[in-house]
């Protein structure tokens, strides 16, 4: 697969962490640019969680501006979801056991295998978005590594027994990720949402989520139009913008 025309690409030996990088030169950007670092020293997850990054493992970030309002920029979550997908299938060759995990994690037989952060970037006279992006390629967390009741880790060696540079997997992410991102840019969130639902872990299924005030329990029937996480609870159909999400 070839690099997608129209974005830059830098690749750092070292750095505090690719979301930190991307902050640090949104704005002197002429347009998309993806981050890669061979190693991180302050890598984070969602909610300020720490991220563990083993070296041979993916850490990249790609830094743009999607134009549109911070809620549309928001749905890029569902893009980068679907272009991990297709990246995993691609380098291995096989979509048994891959499912995305609402709101933003990857899973590979059952385990985790990626997550995404979006974070917004206030510039002068707009925003930019920041699309982190972490895969366990070569080795995953211990289970005391992670947070107590989260998907058990797991690695993309160990799962498939498939080795892949991170610098060969940023080439094929890349691609996809432009192709879904010029699919959501054509047609809107609309194809966006019904491939993601495709691909969706515990569709149908019984599930947890806690927000910060809140956990629910109930039925996934969808994610709605807004992105929102659909359940069916004991006491009528919720609606959730935020949450983490337990099986």
């Amino acid at each position: 697969m070839s690099w997608p025309a129209g974005y830059g690409r830098r690749v750092l030996d070292e750095v505090d962490s690719t979301s930190a990088e991307a902050a640090r030169i949104a704005g002197t950007l002429a347009g998309p640019e993806w981050i890669l670092a061979r190693h991180q020293t302050s890598a984070r997850g969602r909610r300020g969680r720490p991220w563990v990054n083993p070296v041979g493992n993916f850490a990249g970030t790609l830094v743009y501006q999607p134009g549109g309002t911070p809620h549309e920029a928001a749905l890029r979550s569902f893009v980068a979801a679907l272009a991990l997908f297709d990246a995993v299938a691609a380098v291995t060759g096989r979509v048994d056991g891959l499912a995305l995990k609402w709101p933003n994690d990857v899973l590979l037989n059952g385990g985790k295998l990626a997550g995404i952060l979006l974070e917004s970037l206030p510039l002068p006279g707009g925003f930019a978005l920041s699309v982190g992006i972490g895969v366990n390629l070569v080795q995953a967390p211990e289970v005391g590594e992670v947070e107590e009741g989260a998907v058990r880790p797991v690695s993309l060696l160990s799962e498939t027994g498939c080795e892949v540079e991170p610098e060969v997997f940023l080439e094929v992410l890349a691609g996809a990720f432009a192709t879904w991102e010029a699919r959501m840019g054509q047609f809107g969130f609309a194809p966006v949402r019904e491939a993601w639902l495709g691909r969706a872990a515990r569709l149908g299924e019984v599930i947890r989520a806690r927000t910060g005030r809140d956990e629910l329990v109930g039925t996934f029937e969808t994610i709605d139009a807004m992105g929102q996480l659909v359940l069916k609870t004991a006491r009528g159909r919720e609606a959730i913008p935020a949450a983490d999400v337990y099986f």
